[in-house]
């Protein structure tokens, strides 16, 4: 068994805009999938996953999952959830050159799926770690994060950037403009995630932000200006102290995540319970706050040292839940399995968890 981790993120800045050829700011955070994988003798797949905003599901199946899995859970979760997984497959058997490899798989995560915190990136980046290495090809994280964006290509009808699975491959602060891709320093940012228990629908959003685009030329403009937004904060960032932010540097932040939700609101992917978790924080005294990821329900993100904010939104109505999230050092990496991995193994059949096949 090969057991591989890798970091969710929050968006300093820059999401949509990034889809876009403008530049974007990820920071990875200690939120992590975990994906565990065990070579079969066959050409089956059997994947377990647990914790992806699910009760828990149980899958096998040969060859591609287009069939859709026939579970007793809410199907547009399943199928996001087994199409990333999937696609991850398919990757892993391409780099090593294994076509008909099997793999018994276990997602565990702790990143809200379809919140805006890169759970789907997290979860083919860890994916695609495991999944070679058990058939005894190591990739470079780089490498990992090619993959994985071709993944997240595939199942999002061309509509990814690399942002995501670049910052969860790398870990720490990335930029990426297009296809360069790079990381960046930061100091330890004192990030509070908001959750509204939400998720909002990736492909409808970014195709209404590409509609807006595409009929009025100030939707054009405010997507350019979060590209000029996000090359402030970038010249911020690289005049700072990497080992503490100063009280100058969270001010100026914080004033430009508040300017980029703005036009995210105007482009029409906020919503109200993230709008009202916005105000809340700022309201606490946090220097700035905004959506991140695509939006539309899902997790807010704020800058705050200080409790208060995590304090006002958990009394914020519409969120369900609060915490502080530090940033992550380290991408994607190798985890020990579990003491009892050998014993969960011989008994997965025995649980309780919907079940089908396809």
């Amino acid at each position: 068994m090969t057991v591989s981790s890798a970091p969710g993120k929050v968006y300093l800045f820059g999401e949509h805009a990034v889809v876009y050829g403008e530049p974007a700011v990820p920071c990875a955070v200690e939120r992590r999938a975990t994906v565990s994988v065990s070579a079969r003798d066959d050409d089956h797949v059997r994947v377990r996953a647990e914790d992806l905003s699910l009760n828990g599901f149980t899958v096998e199946y040969s060859g591609s999952t287009g069939n859709h899995p026939d579970v007793d859970v809410p199907t547009p979760l399943v199928e996001a959830a087994m199409g990333y997984i999937d696609a991850a497959v398919a990757q892993a058997r391409d780099a090593a050159d294994a076509p008909d490899a099997g793999f018994d798989i276990t997602v565990k995560s702790d990143i809200p799926l379809g919140a805006g915190l890169g759970s789907s990136a997290a979860v083919v980046v860890a994916g695609i770690d495991a999944a070679t290495r058990e058939l005894g090809v190591e990739l470079s994280p780089r490498e990992i994060a090619d993959r994985a964006y071709r993944a997240e290509h595939e199942v999002q009808d061309g509509q990814a950037s690399r942002a995501d699975t670049f910052c969860s491959a790398m870990g720490g602060a990335v930029r990426v403009e297009g296809d360069d891709c790079r990381t960046i320093d930061a100091p330890p940012l004192p990030f509070v995630i908001g959750f509204d228990g939400g998720a909002g629908d990736t492909g409808a959003l970014v195709s209404g932000v590409r509609a807006l685009r595409e009929e009025y030329d100030f939707a054009a403009d405010t997507v350019s200006t979060i590209g000029d937004i996000v090359r402030r904060g970038e010249d911020l960032l690289a005049d700072a102290d990497p080992e503490e932010p100063s009280e100058a540097l969270l001010s100026e932040l914080g004033r430009f995540m508040n300017f980029n939700h703005g036009l995210l609101e105007a482009l029409g992917v906020s919503s109200r319970s993230l709008d009202s978790m916005v105000w809340a924080a700022r309201e606490a005294g946090a220097y700035g706050a905004k959506l991140t990821g695509a939006g539309g329900g899902g997790c807010i993100v704020a800058l705050d040292p200080t409790p208060e904010t995590q304090t006002a939104l958990r009394f914020t109505p519409g969120c369900e839940d609060a915490f502080r999230a530090e940033l992550a050092t380290e991408g994607v990496r190798v985890e020990e399995p579990p003491a009892s991995a050998a014993s969960a193994e011989s008994n997965v059949g025995d649980d309780q968890s919907p079940e089908g096949s396809a």
